[in-house]
């Protein structure tokens, strides 16, 4: 996974966009297409909702690169943001059409529903973007039920670097629970 972007690109990829450059959005598209994809399927659950996500993304940004502000944060954040978004909407949206045809649940359990979406796709995120090295060592504590010992051993640190970024790792993890359930939590670049 590639590092966020400096600033300075954010700010030349907002102004080849607001210029017209189609190289530009494939460039963004090939930077941030498995990102957006991802957090879409992962709110919506359906490949072909997320495929319609994503289009709709990069729709938006080609044709509204001036309502991403550089100041407020890095240009990944804030199409993360506008993914989310749109993924919540459209699962609202389906959701709320299924109950009004007389579909199973409610509208609490609706917005249960797009609560946990909203909290796993958070989660993906915050994992995506965390520095590789926490990243490396929640991946050997969680998939491969390593402790601490275990994963410094397969990490060649100390012992308290693998505890140091196990606890650092489940601390930024521990956020994804924070974020609000309705609009782009605030992590992700504004409100809804």
């Amino acid at each position: 996974m590639a590092k966020d972007a400096p600033p300075r690109w954010d700010r030349k990829m907002q102004q080849r966009l607001a210029r017209g450059e189609a190289a530009a959005l494939g460039e963004l598209y090939d930077r941030f297409a498995s990102l957006v994809h991802g957090l879409a399927h992962r709110v919506l659950g359906d490949e072909r909702a997320a495929d319609s996500i994503t289009r709709d993304v990069f729709a938006h940004v080609w044709e509204h690169p001036d309502t991403y502000d550089p100041a407020q944060g890095p240009l990944r954040t804030w199409v993360a943001a506008l993914t989310h978004r749109l993924a919540v909407q459209r699962l609202r949206a389906t959701e709320t059409a299924a109950l009004a045809e007389g579909g199973p649940g409610t509208t609490e359990e609706l917005e249960l529903k797009v609560r946990h979406a909203s909290v796993a796709a958070r989660a993906d995120y915050i994992v995506q973007a965390m520095p590789a090295p926490l990243r490396a060592a929640l991946e050997l504590a969680y998939f491969q039920r390593r402790d601490y010992r275990q994963t410094a051993a397969d990490l060649g640190v100390t012992e308290d670097e693998a505890r140091r970024r196990l606890r650092l790792g489940l601390q930024l993890l521990s956020t994804a629970h924070d974020a609000p359930s309705s609009g782009a939590p605030p992590e992700y670049g504004g409100a809804a």
